[in-house]
C-alpha cells in the first residue's frame, strides 16, 4: 500500500508517519515537503527504507498533479494547512489559499488522473462549531458550524469541499474534525507547547521564570497526538465514505488547569502575567467534543492519560532548549 501524507513534515504528519511505520510493515509512506520547510520533526525518518519524502507545494496544481503521477497513492492523508489560528488573523488571504485552494488541486489531481479508488482523510478542525452555546456540549456533528476565525472559515470549506467531491465524482473521502491535539513536537506557538517551552527556558536559566499568558478561562478538549493519529488511519479503515466524524476525548480542559500542572512539573516557581498581545479578536470558549459516533463505528478510544501528554510535551522542550 503507497501513502501520501500531506503536512509531512509537521506535527501530526510526523507523528503519523511513526505509527504506519511500527503498525504496518506493509506501507510505503511517501511525505511532501516544500523547500523551505522545517525538517526537524523527521529527521530520525531519513534513513528509513519505507520513507520517501517529495518536494511538492500543494498549493501548486502542476505540482500537485506531478506527485500524484509520481506516487499514485492508495491512501491520502491530507494534513497539510495555515493551522494557528492567531496567524489567519493576520493573513486571512493566505490562510485561505493555503488551506481551499491546496484541497481543490489534490481532487482536481485526483480527478485528472482517475484516482477514483484513493482514500482520502481530510483533516477538519473543532475550530469549525466556533461559538457553541451551553446546551449544545458535548458537540455532535450536526451541531451548528459558526466559525469564529478565517481558519475556522477555510477549514469549513475544506470540510464541505470533501463532501461535495464524494457526491459530485465519488471520491472516497472522510471527513474528520479534530478537536485539540497536542504533544511532543508541537509547534510553540500553540498553547501547551508555548507554556512548556517557557518553563523549560526558565528552568534553563535563559529567560526570566515569568510565563506570559492570554486567555485561560477558554475550555478545550485535548487528544494526545499519538491517539490522534491512529484515529486517522482508522477513519479511512472503518469510516463512511462522504461522512464526517469527531475526534476527541470527550473530556475539557480550562487552559489554566493546564498551565497549573505544568507548572506544578516545573524545577522553578513560576510567575504567570497575562499578555494583551496574546487575546484573539474573537475566542472560541469551549470545545468539548462527542466522539460517539467515531468510537462507535471504528472501536477507537483515547489511550494516552493527559497528564502524561504534559509530561511529554514539556520534556520534550527540556531536550529541545
Amino acid at each position: 500500500m503507497k501513502v501520501l501524507i500531506t503536512g509531512f513534515t509537521g506535527f501530526a504528519g510526523s507523528h503519523l508517519a511513526d505509527y504506519i511505520l511500527a503498525k504496518h510493515p506493509d506501507v510505503e509512506v511517501y511525505g511532501i515537503k516544500r523547500w523551505r520547510s522545517r525538517t526537524e520533526n523527521i529527521d530520525h525518518l531519513r534513513n528509513e527504507k519505507r520513507v520517501k519524502i517529495l518536494h511538492c507545494d500543494f498549493r501548486d496544481p502542476v505540482s500537485v498533479y506531478n506527485t500524484l503521477k509520481e506516487v499514485r497513492p492508495d491512501r491520502i492523508f491530507h494534513l497539510g494547512a495555515q493551522s494557528f489560528v492567531p496567524t489567519s488573523w493576520e493573513a486571512p488571504s493566505d490562510t485561505m489559499t493555503t488551506n481551499i485552494m491546496g484541497e481543490i488541486n489534490i481532487f482536481e489531481a485526483m480527478k485528472e488522473l482517475g484516482l477514483k479508488d484513493t482514500r482520502v482523510q481530510i483533516a477538519c478542525s473543532s475550530e469549525e462549531y466556533g461559538h457553541v452555546n451551553e446546551d449544545e456540549v458535548p458537540i455532535k456533528e450536526t451541531n451548528p458550524l459558526r466559525p469564529l476565525s478565517p481558519y475556522a472559515v477555510s477549514k469549513v470549506t475544506q470540510d464541505y469541499l470533501a463532501y461535495q467531491y464524494h457526491k459530485s465524482y465519488g471520491f472516497f473521502t472522510v471527513r474528520t474534525r479534530g478537536f485539540n491535539h497536542t504533544g511532543p513536537r508541537r509547534g510553540d506557538v500553540f498553547v501547551i507547547s508555548d507554556f512548556s517551552k517557557q518553563i523549560a527556558e526558565a528552568e534553563k536559566g535563559k529567560r526570566e521564570p515569568v510565563m506570559y499568558v492570554g486567555n485561560l478561562q477558554a475550555k478545550r478538549d485535548f487528544t494526545d497526538v499519538r491517539d490522534m493519529v491512529r484515529a486517522y488511519w482508522l477513519s479511512l479503515e472503518k469510516c463512511d465514505p462522504g461522512d464526517v466524524y469527531n475526534i476527541a476525548s470527550n473530556s475539557t480542559h480550562t487552559i489554566q488547569s493546564c498551565l497549573d500542572r505544568l507548572i506544578a512539573l516545573s524545577e522553578v516557581k513560576i510567575e504567570v502575567k497575562q499578555d494583551p498581545k496574546r487575546m484573539r479578536p474573537s475566542d472560541v470558549m469551549i470545545l468539548y467534543g462527542d466522539n460517539t459516533k467515531f468510537c462507535e463505528k471504528t472501536g477507537w478510544k483515547p489511550e494516552i492519560p493527559f497528564d502524561k501528554t504534559l509530561e511529554d510535551t514539556l520534556n520534550f522542550w527540556r531536550e529541545r532548549v
